[in-house]
């Protein structure tokens, strides 16, 4: 019997597949492209002419460097936030029985399946009722409420995949359960962790929903897109910045890729 892996796949599965990733992939190399056109005003096609100016200038836009530091400040505390609030409640879950852990569950991946304007609309009459102004801090809690469910759902599958006898052998061996967790837990959680992480700071730095509603009269740098959209200085500088977003956040998530695709090969996994 021939192996599934030596059968070719049909021309017509092939076509269909290639149509699919130039649907999906085509407007994204119309931003990289539109980051080089000299045509200011409007998005011509082809585009009249190449230039590489757009890049000095939005070099020195100071307004551009506002909204970028802001975006990166966001999204590596909320990442923090995420990655121990999500570690906390994934051993919690995983690791114990008690009543009601599935609601506990659901409770905590709940924020990410629901629609980020009715989580935007939420916090700002949670921030209103309380009366905490709207600033930096407002920005980090509302991106956190998603960044946790990313953190938890990759450190939740690792702990299920972690044997628990390591962790019983590492007690019985005398070691307490800050040692366990730093010599037996961490070192096999480590990878689904830094995956999380990455995972969030990406969809933390290019967060536009949640942000419109907490965010006050701060920009981060999604919300000064879509702003340069509606009211246009220098429509490719736009694309540039862009053209910087799809990379900052397209490395965190092949690197998460990466670190996460042999994920089955844990220690102790079979035992």
């Amino acid at each position: 019997m021939r192996s599934d892996r030596n059968q070719k796949t049909p021309l017509g599965l092939k076509i269909a597949a290639g149509l699919g990733l130039i649907f999906l992939h085509a407007p994204i190399l119309l931003i990289f492209v539109y980051a080089f056109t000299t045509e200011e005003k409007s998005y011509q096609w082809p585009p009249p002419g190449l230039t590489t100016q757009w890049f000095a200038v939005t070099w020195n836009r100071p307004d551009v460097w506002e909204a970028l530091s802001l975006s990166v400040r966001v999204a590596a505390i909320s990442t923090a936030i995420a990655v121990v609030l999500g570690t906390l409640c994934a051993a919690a879950v995983s690791r114990s029985k008690f009543f009601g852990r599935e609601t506990v569950s659901l409770l905590v991946i709940l924020p990410i399946a629901l629609p980020g304007i009715i989580t935007g609309i939420a916090l700002r009459s949670a921030f209103a009722l309380t009366d905490i102004p709207f600033s930096f801090w407002t920005i980090i809690l509302g991106h956190a409420t998603f960044c946790v469910v990313v953190v938890y759902n990759n450190a939740v599958a690792r702990f299920r995949r972690t044997s628990g006898s390591m962790i019983e052998a590492s007690m019985d061996l005398g070691a307490d359960g800050f040692q366990t967790f730093r010599y037996v837990v961490l070192p096999n959680i480590a990878t689904a962790l830094l995956a999380g992480g990455m995972l969030a700071f990406a969809l933390s730095f290019d967060e536009v929903i949640v942000t419109t509603f907490t965010a006050g009269q701060q920009q981060t740098l999604p919300i000064w897109m879509l702003e340069e959209l509606i009211r246009p200085r220098q429509r490719p500088v736009t694309n540039v910045v862009a053209m910087v977003v799809v990379l900052v956040t397209l490395l965190p998530i092949l690197l998460a890729y990466y670190l996460t695709r042999d994920g089955d090969q844990i220690a102790g996994s079979g035992k």
